[in-house]
């Protein structure tokens, strides 16, 4: 079945329908990872968007569940230059183009990622529509493409009531505004008890269960739209509890302690973005998925200083409070899909829940 990708700018790009064959409308992006497609389709940041894989060849060694980063996918829609329909792979348990069917998700194969790619980079994110109608009308899809607006992600994603990984070790309350599982994992794997609350818990709530520390999750959408839950983290933070933020999590933290974010052309998504710590001057190789940044003009430099920056553009990439047990970052040191080479940062956290305990 023929399928069409039409960006806003009224770009077409004709291919063949994967998955589903239900009409979308989301905001495309892209990216660069070379494996790991399970990962990127299961990671809740990607709600509201449809995702274009720039390696041309994706399904190659099919869909093992085990390796899922949530309980389902949340692209919108997904765009492949070429979909592997014969999977060799000996812990394959399904294919992708079923497990796509499974999930209700539509998508087009057989255009030239690499072209659409190069558009997206050069007029920046946009949005499109994944339709099989043949005989659409650019003058009556266009209008309600382009008034498209991902809203409400973060509800969409978190879980619904709290959820605890036992461990004997120090206890941490992990704040789901859309987590990668690998990310309580990898507090588990170190021993630590996980407690995930949804998105729009109150501070107060989990304050009164004592963590030793708390984790700001990786979310979707804009940070700003997320006025309620800012307030909330600007009560943690004023706590003094240990904290250790990722992705959005960072935006919040750096929101509401009165600093600001913006919207990049087309953001880092990937799993080969370098990083420098400022402090040592070594780079890492970091895994990726935002579309948002911190204003580092807007930062007060008496509340937090830059601790990571991006070698390809100069955004930044963590920072560092001042006076305050907390840290954040930008990239994904729990990875999946991507490079471990950053996973020292939850060590770098039990070690300051260490020390505030002995406070």
């Amino acid at each position: 079945m023929k399928a069409f990708l039409i960006l806003e700018d009224g770009t077409v790009y004709a291919g063949t329908s994967i998955g589903t064959a239900r009409e979308v409308i989301s905001e495309i992006v892209f990216n660069t990872s070379m494996a790991g497609y399970l990962e990127v389709l299961t990671d809740p940041s990607y709600a509201g968007q449809a995702v274009v894989m720039t390696y041309p060849l994706i399904g190659n060694y099919g869909i093992c569940y085990e390796d899922m980063e949530s309980a389902k996918p949340w692209p919108d829609g997904y765009i492949v230059r070429e979909l592997s329909r014969r999977p060799s792979n000996f812990r394959s348990e399904d294919s992708i183009q079923h497990f796509l069917e499974k999930y209700d998700i539509p998508g087009i194969s057989g255009i030239d990622t690499r072209a659409l790619t190069k558009r997206l980079r050069e007029k920046g994110t946009m949005n499109g529509m994944i339709t099989t109608d043949e005989k659409y009308s650019l003058d009556a899809v266009l209008p309600k493409i382009r008034e498209y607006v991902p809203s409400g992600v973060v509800k969409k994603v978190t879980l619904k009531e709290k959820k605890i990984w036992p461990g004997s070790g120090p206890r941490v309350a992990l704040l789901d505004f859309g987590a990668k599982d690998n990310i309580a994992q990898s507090l588990n794997d170190r021993g630590c008890e996980v407690t995930v609350y949804p998105a729009e818990t109150a501070a107060e709530e989990i304050l009164a269960g004592r963590p030793d520390g708390i984790m700001l999750s990786n979310g979707p959408g804009d940070p700003k739209e997320c006025t309620g839950i800012i307030a909330e983290i600007k009560k943690i933070y004023d706590s003094n509890t240990p904290v250790f933020a990722i992705c959005l999590g960072h935006q919040l933290m750096a929101l509401a302690t009165g600093a600001d974010t913006y919207k990049m052309k087309y953001g880092h998504r990937g799993g080969n973005h370098p990083v420098k710590d400022l402090e040592t001057g070594r780079v890492y190789i970091s895994s990726q998925n935002h579309g948002y940044v911190v204003d580092m003009d807007t930062l007060d430099r008496n509340v937090a200083r830059a601790s990571f920056v991006n070698v390809n553009d100069g955004t930044n990439e963590g920072l560092s409070y001042i006076g305050k047990p907390v840290f954040t970052v930008q990239f994904h040191p729990e990875a999946c899909p991507g490079p471990q080479d950053t996973g020292f940062l939850f060590d770098r956290f039990l070690k300051m829940m260490e020390v505030n305990a002995d406070a």
